[in-house]
């Protein structure tokens, strides 16, 4: 059985992980449109209503089966399709449009960090005090690691990740090429690859956002 604290983390978790995956799905349609690829805008992926971007898979079966076994969270949402022919520069423009994606998550990080440190200052909140009594910074915290995480996951430089759209505006054409192999067996690699390459850098920023929010309290 769960615990009502188990239960609320859960559900708190879910429903920032799919805000935040609309949010870096519609950062990859509107710059796609801005750079001249009006498909994703189109389809209605410019919208941040999750349902426009829901993979019943990505979205909706593997975070449910993860959050009840206790594992992390995790998940993904259909990417958003675009096509490079109507792109000003298509080698740069590709790159720019994957980029946008962890970029949106960024901004929320730090949005959020900033919401954290008013929340404190505002509840006086002490270091030491349980989030649960707190559901504003509850929510605004899970926000700062599911963005966190969402960001430097889609970075690991595999395609089909946006990483793997950085790398491949630098490789020549050859390169390119190998890279795109790897697409079929992509998200399962990252997913390899992801605790180990990523463990520290999300625990380092964790504490860094934490200090910063209780910067000067008791």
């Amino acid at each position: 059985m769960f615990s009502s604290q188990q239960l609320l983390m859960a559900g708190l978790s879910y429903v920032c992980l799919l805000l935040s995956l609309s949010f870096h799905e519609a950062a990859h349609s509107v710059t796609a449109d801005r750079l001249g690829d009006p498909t994703g805008r189109l389809m209605g992926r410019s919208s941040l209503n999750p349902m426009v971007h829901i993979d019943v898979v990505g979205t909706v079966i593997l975070p449910l089966v993860m959050m009840f076994s206790g594992l992390a969270l995790f998940g993904w949402a259909k990417p958003v399709p675009f096509n490079p022919r109507n792109l000003g520069n298509m080698r740069r423009d590709p790159a720019l449009v994957g980029l946008a994606g962890p970029l949106s998550n960024l901004a929320l990080v730090l949005l959020f960090a900033a919401l954290l440190r008013v929340i404190v200052g505002v509840q006086d909140i002490p270091p030491d005090a349980s989030v649960f009594e707190y559901p504003l910074f509850l929510l605004a915290y899970m926000m700062v690691l599911v963005n966190l995480v969402l960001m430097l996951f889609n970075l690991i430089p595999i395609p089909p990740l946006d990483g793997g759209h950085l790398l491949a505006a630098l490789l020549p054409r050859q390169g390119q090429e190998m890279l795109e192999r790897l697409g079929p067996f992509g998200i399962l690699i990252a997913i390899m690859v992801a605790r180990p390459l990523l463990g520290y850098p999300i625990a380092f920023v964790q504490a860094l956002v934490l200090s910063f929010a209780f910067a000067g309290q008791g």
